[in-house]
């Protein structure tokens, strides 16, 4: 049971935890979930937690993964880089219940090498307040120690494993089943909910039969569902790795007696090699091992292997021009790249017919300018999979799609309009918290403000009433299925329409990028 004091203190399987109450919100910071996955732990499944005596100070974040300290995403104040950063938050009302609370569990983004669960814009004390839930962030390994997969190089004296950074999120998803009752949580309704790579985690965590049961709703937003490869794909770029750091395979032990920081410099390199040889792909994401991904996921929510749990899904109308305004290689966004993208696709999967590029392009009258090739790279990244997915799932359990289309005035004028991660802040309630942010220099925190509610009164709702209507919505959210295609398209009001995106799904057909 949790004290209700200044400093609050929980009993957890470890030891004692002293955590901060702030406002209405009682916060435990830097939990470790795992052990320190260091030494001869380096790029080996996590092990369970190690306990301690006395009593643990919970009030500062852990440090989190290794990963480029001057990246796209910066680094808030505060927040330390360790090896060593296992570790989860748990934020919960600081009032009582006299019942168990529904748990939302939050995945952070960051293409599988970015990223953590200390982001000022991932506070959740906004959610905790209003719909008096339990909410847990974690960290989890990135980059080269967390998605890349060494494998194919074990030997008896030095093993590795799959999905490291997947392993991780299990092992955190664990934690909460066995301790999240000591914080008022109930270890029986969980919602899973993540964004970007954390959304492409939630759905690999679907299709893995080590997650089954760990979580009882799912929440993606913008997730990369198609962005996971296979085992011969992963060894051939974990050998380019080795190649840049001047590593023979037979001596991939190696790689445990390197300084992380020259782990994290090399996997930097890679993240930009990858995606400029082969546009449309990323250099660390999950793989499908036959052990946590069995199957590709989008391949097993078609096949109706998905742990069969309600589904809240979407992406946003402009994902692709962040991309372009950061200059990253991560999506294809000229004409050229997408060309290439669509090569390399027929390559591997000769089965296609030769005119698959055209008949998609025929769907972007403006195609091949640049405009049209950042919409096609949109919807090969996070749309059409989106669609698949839902389509899919729609038919085993229920299904719920939208399109977040809110821009500020900024953001439109800007030609901007709703990228990649916009709705993060909406979701979370916390706008201004990026340094140098320009979103609302033109205007638009009042709007923006009554979007946030509307979308958090409808996350919540489904996390505590199983459907993303609730009592307050001001228009009903139909189910998704295949005869309507019910979507909800967020903007300055809710609107729900029919299958908004038919011409270009048509397009697309099933197969284009098929990973069946």
């Amino acid at each position: 049971m949790v004290s209700h004091t200044e400093n609050p203190l929980v009993a957890v399987d470890q030891g004692l935890l002293r955590g901060v109450h702030e406002g209405g919100v009682l916060s435990w910071k830097g939990i470790p979930y795992a052990a320190p996955p260091i030494g001869e732990w380096r790029l080996r499944a996590p092990r369970a937690p190690e306990s301690f005596d006395g009593v643990r100070d919970c009030s500062r974040f852990g440090p989190i993964a290794p990963q480029n300290e001057h990246g796209p995403l910066p680094i808030d104040p505060g927040l330390t880089i360790d090896e060593d950063c296992l570790t989860l938050n748990v934020f919960a009302p600081a009032a009582d219940a006299g019942r168990p609370r529904p748990v939302m569990v939050w995945i952070h983004g960051g293409a599988y090498y970015l990223g953590s669960s200390g982001q000022r814009m991932f506070d959740p004390a906004r959610l905790v307040e209003r719909g008096d839930v339990v909410v847990v962030t974690f960290n989890y390994r990135l980059g080269a120690l967390g998605f890349l997969d060494f494998s194919a190089f074990s030997t008896e004296e030095h093993p590795f494993d799959t999905n490291l950074g997947l392993r991780d999120q299990i092992a955190a998803l664990i934690w909460v089943r066995d301790n999240i009752a000591a914080f008022g949580g109930d270890p029986g309704d969980v919602t899973l909910f993540g964004e970007s790579a954390g959304g492409g985690s939630v759905t690999t965590l679907m299709t893995s039969p080590q997650a089954e049961g760990l979580f009882h709703r799912a929440i993606a937003e913008s997730s990369p569902a198609t962005s996971v490869y296979g085992s011969a794909r992963a060894e051939s770029i974990a050998e380019s790795f080795l190649e840049l750091l001047d590593i023979a395979p037979a001596d991939a032990g190696r790689l445990r007696d390197l300084p992380v920081d020259v782990l994290t410099k090399a996997c930097i390199e890679l993240v930009q090699q990858v995606p400029a040889r082969v546009p449309g792909t990323l250099a660390v994401a999950p793989t499908v091992d036959g052990d946590v991904v069995p199957h590709y996921p989008v391949a097993a929510f078609r096949k109706g292997l998905a742990h069969r749990i309600p589904l809240l899904i979407g992406t946003n109308k402009d994902e692709a021009s962040m991309f372009r305004l950061m200059k990253s290689p991560l999506m294809p966004i000229t004409p050229d790249a997408v060309h290439q993208m669509f090569v390399a696709i027929a390559a591997d999967h000769p089965d296609l017919p030769a005119d698959e590029e055209q008949e998609v392009a025929a769907a972007y009258p403006d195609y091949p300018k640049k405009r049209s090739a950042m919409e096609i790279s949109r919807d090969a990244a996070f749309r059409m999979p989106t669609l698949w997915i839902a389509e899919a799932h729609s038919r085993v359990a229920p299904t719920w799609l939208y399109r977040f289309d809110y821009a500020t005035p900024f953001l439109r004028a800007a030609r901007i309009g709703a990228t990649h991660g916009t709705e993060v802040p909406y979701v979370f309630g916390n706008f201004g918290v990026v340094p140098h942010d320009p979103t609302f220099k033109l205007g638009g925190h009042r709007t923006a403000g009554h979007v946030s509610e509307r979308i958090q009164h409808r996350w919540l709702s489904f996390a505590t009433e199983g459907t993303p209507d609730g009592t307050r919505a001001e228009i009903g959210w139909p189910r998704y299925d295949e005869a309507d295609r019910t979507t909800l398209l967020i903007g300055r009001s809710d609107a729900v329409v029919d299958d908004p995106d038919r011409e270009l799904r048509r397009a697309w057909g099933e197969e284009v990028i098929g990973f069946t």
